[in-house]
């Protein structure tokens, strides 16, 4: 029977049925759909059964194809994994993306840590607001600010995060209730999450109209806050250097009712659950932030 089915086919099979799609496993086979698909339909002819169950675009896998998933699931997991064992003899890489907010407020200044556990270890580290793309095996980890966007990934969000009013101490003592925040210079932050209207609205109070700096990254908000240029309304974890070294305070903490939210999610694809690098860094980022570093199997 093995003689008739080509590792090719398999290996098909196993990144469609692990995705859900042949269209996200050509993506991370760098083959077209039509190969998958065509793939698959010779390991269907060689086996006699079909594997998938089609229903216009969207495939399912078969009651044969579930138990064969099982099998080939295991194997692969096995092959990685000795792969894996070789190439750990070998400076490992780690390919990490993050959000770059959080790769230069909280990531980048705790990496030594990271490199005095793993000394084996070297990181290549890309900051952007894009998504990374697992398809084209350019990063093996992502930290994404927002709602994960790819398929067939592992994804772990990494604790909630405190949002509340900061500013630099000269400005402070201006402020002792919310209302006192009507008469101040406040930093838009554009693309964050939680934004200026969502802290007056859970405060029962309607925003003034904007006026002031805009920003498209919480560190810039956060340096302007520094300078004494307004208040920024941020997350406590990405202020948190800044607020340990007396830069920045919280002028209305258990005055005013801030907002707390999931930000930042870690990403990895789910072929890559078992490598050595991912995990290793996924465990001693889970327990940086006070997180149950347990991964998912």
């Amino acid at each position: 029977m093995l003689k008739d089915v080509s590792l090719a086919s398999v290996r098909a099979f196993e990144a469609a049925a692990r995705h859900g799609s042949f269209r996200a496993a050509a993506l991370e086979l760098n083959l077209s759909p039509s190969a998958v698909s065509h793939a698959i339909l010779k390991l269907e002819q060689a086996l006699g059964t079909a594997l998938f169950e089609r229903d216009g675009r969207q495939v399912h896998l078969s009651p044969d194809g579930e138990m064969l998933m099982r099998h080939v699931g295991i194997a692969f997991d096995e092959l990685r994994r000795g792969m894996e064992a070789v190439s750990n003899r070998k400076t490992k890489l780690l390919r990490l993306h993050s959000a770059p907010s959080f790769a230069a407020q909280w990531l980048s200044p705790r990496l030594s840590g990271f490199f005095a556990a793993q000394p084996d270890i070297e990181v290549r580290l890309a900051a952007s607001t894009e998504y990374a793309r697992f398809s084209n095996d350019d990063f093996d980890v992502d930290i994404v600010y927002g709602p994960p966007r790819a398929d067939g990934v592992v994804v772990v969000p990494l604790g909630e995060e405190l949002v509340t009013p900061l500013c630099a101490p000269q400005l402070a003592d201006a402020i002792r209730s919310p209302a006192d925040l009507l008469g101040q210079v406040l930093i838009q932050s554009e693309v964050k999450r939680v934004r200026w209207p969502d802290w007056f609205a859970a405060n029962d109070m309607t925003m003034p109209a904007p006026h002031g700096m805009r920003f498209d990254r919480s560190f810039l908000a956060i340096a302007a806050a520094v300078d004494g240029l307004g208040i920024a309304l941020e997350s406590t974890r990405l202020a948190e250097r800044e607020i340990k070294r007396g830069l920045l305070v919280a002028p209305l903490a258990g005055v005013a009712l801030d907002v707390t939210y999931v930000g930042h999610h870690l990403v990895y694809p789910r072929a890559l659950r078992q490598r050595y690098t991912v995990r290793a860094f996924a465990t001693w980022l889970l327990t940086q932030l006070g997180l149950d570093p347990t991964l998912p199997a």
